[in-house]
């Protein structure tokens, strides 16, 4: 399917591409950082991207940054700012809310989903740009599948720690210290809990363990590359 972006390697979700002043997209393994800043170039665009650490670190981004940021979400209504994040099974999350004008980029690891990364984002989004939780459209790019992600204890007591039901982990047969994780749901219930709706919630069900169209670190470990994922707001 070709898209905004002009590539066929490049997934965009039709409700966002009704918005006029926004550009999004996923890319898949053929879709390198080269062919991002050509893109960027083209639409008149400077590409912002994080030092991503797996952590609950929100930028809320009111002018251009003189150096790269630590952290793992950028929010912005600045028009001209590519949001970019990285990812290889882990979870890339683009918000947008169309009356105030405001964007977000989440890369949602199971660290920083377990410390609600996405709802403070969304949290932020209200509080300082005015933005209402039942008007942000949310959109899921690829992700490892809850079939593929095997986890161990540690990340189920994180998550119960941190007040998620333990319907997101299923045991795995014959090893009882590891359960399959599902990443996608978890932050799908962070957007429900803060009040973003339901309809509003869009999703790429690519599994990217699964399909080698796409980065898995779980998969093919430092080989795998990164899938990019950016939204930004044109003029």
């Amino acid at each position: 399917m070709k898209n905004q972006a002009g590539d066929t390697s490049v997934i965009t979700i039709r409700r966002l591409e009704r918005i006029a002043f926004v550009r999004h997209g996923f890319g898949d393994l053929t879709w390198r950082e080269k062919d991002l800043r050509q893109l960027a170039g083209r639409l008149g665009f400077k590409p912002l991207f994080l030092n991503q650490v797996h952590s609950d670190i929100v930028h809320f981004i009111d002018q251009v940054p003189r150096q790269k940021l630590r952290g793992d979400a950028a929010v912005t209504r600045l028009a001209g700012l590519l949001l970019v994040i990285k990812t290889a099974d882990c979870l890339p999350v683009i918000l947008v809310e169309e009356k105030r004008r405001v964007i977000a980029a989440v890369h949602c690891g199971w660290k920083g989903t377990s410390q609600h990364v996405l709802e403070k984002v969304v949290l932020g989004m209200k509080e300082r740009y005015g933005a209402r939780a039942s008007a942000i459209l949310a959109a899921f790019g690829p992700c490892i599948g809850n079939a593929c992600y095997e986890v161990g204890r540690d990340v189920r007591r994180a998550f119960s720690d941190s007040g998620f039901p333990d319907s997101l982990f299923r045991p795995v047969a014959g090893r009882s210290d590891k359960y399959l994780f599902d990443l996608r749901s978890a932050n799908r219930l962070q957007l429900l809990k803060i009040g973003v709706k339901a309809k509003n919630i869009f999703s790429v069900d690519i599994c990217t363990h699964c399909d080698r169209e796409y980065p898995s670190y779980r998969r093919d470990k430092n080989e795998c590359g990164r899938m990019l994922t950016f939204i930004g707001l044109s003029a």
